[in-house]
């Protein structure tokens, strides 16, 4: 039976162990992922940037033009001003220069406003240029990384499953169909008893059980159902004998220098 134990305790470590690599394969692509999707928030970010600042240049373009016929206005009325004959139309002729030379000093303003950000949104781009460029390298390494551990991992795989397809004949067919099931359903089949407690659900089990064990025996957990065994390798060292404890002699007491005098 012992011989039975040690087999299912190394397909339960090998099933394990396969386990892991396969989630570790199935998470690999969302590095990828990962990665991909990081460069193209930052490309987007860049065109957006880069779109900001042509919008910027467009509306620069558009004030120019308004500020230049802004200020022809303005010559013209001025021009008109030399010719009037009456104070209504010159009143009328300097409220039309007023509101002609606001209009075009607001609008140099705003063409001011317009460079300051554009300055702010070249160094923008310039940063999200060069983090786009960044993020392109980040997402080749990692592509070449994953390709490599998905080959390690799948190799490892490959062996443990070759190891798995030789253990399993080895295993009584009864012992095998209920280490399956269980394993299916709780993760694990098998599990170590340790001071007199299962492993697998921390639920301690009778004494009769722990005896039983302790001689060698596969049985089942009560709570959780798993298959029990006992490791003789995690018994505790016995400990060493003490040494006898011998009273002390009791000190001799002198007889007196006046007896008998």
């Amino acid at each position: 039976m012992q011989a039975q134990i040690e087999k299912l305790v190394k397909l339960q470590s090998v099933d394990l162990e396969r386990n892991r690599l396969t989630l570790a394969i199935r998470a690999l692509p969302s590095e990828i992922a990962q990665a991909t999707a990081a460069l193209t928030a930052a490309e987007r970010l860049s065109a957006d940037t880069s779109d900001s600042l042509t919008r910027e240049e467009s509306l620069r373009t558009r004030l120019e033009r308004d500020i230049a016929s802004h200020r022809q206005k303005t010559a013209r009325f001025r021009t008109q001003l030399d010719s009037v004959k009456t104070p209504e139309q010159a009143a009328a002729i300097e409220h039309e220069i007023a509101f002609e030379s606001a209009e075009a000093e607001r609008m140099e303003n705003e063409e001011f406003e317009s460079l300051e950000r554009s300055d702010a949104q070249e160094a923008a781009l310039a940063a999200a240029r060069a983090n786009v460029e960044f993020l392109a390298g980040v997402l080749d390494k990692t592509r070449s990384r994953v390709e490599m551990s998905m080959s390690e991992l799948n190799a490892q795989l490959a062996a443990l499953t070759l190891e798995r397809d030789s253990l399993r004949p080895l295993i009584e067919a009864d012992a095998l169909a209920r280490y399956d099931r269980l394993s299916g359903s709780r993760g694990t089949g098998i599990a170590r008893v340790e001071n007199q407690q299962c492993t697998g659900c921390r639920m301690g089990v009778r004494p009769q059980v722990w005896n039983q064990l302790r001689e060698g025996e596969l049985l089942s957990c009560d709570s959780c159902g798993r298959l029990l065994y006992w490791d003789p390798a995690m018994a505790p060292a016995p400990k060493a004998p003490q040494p006898e404890h011998t009273p002390a002699a009791r000190p001799r007491i002198p007889k007196s220098q006046t007896a008998g005098a």
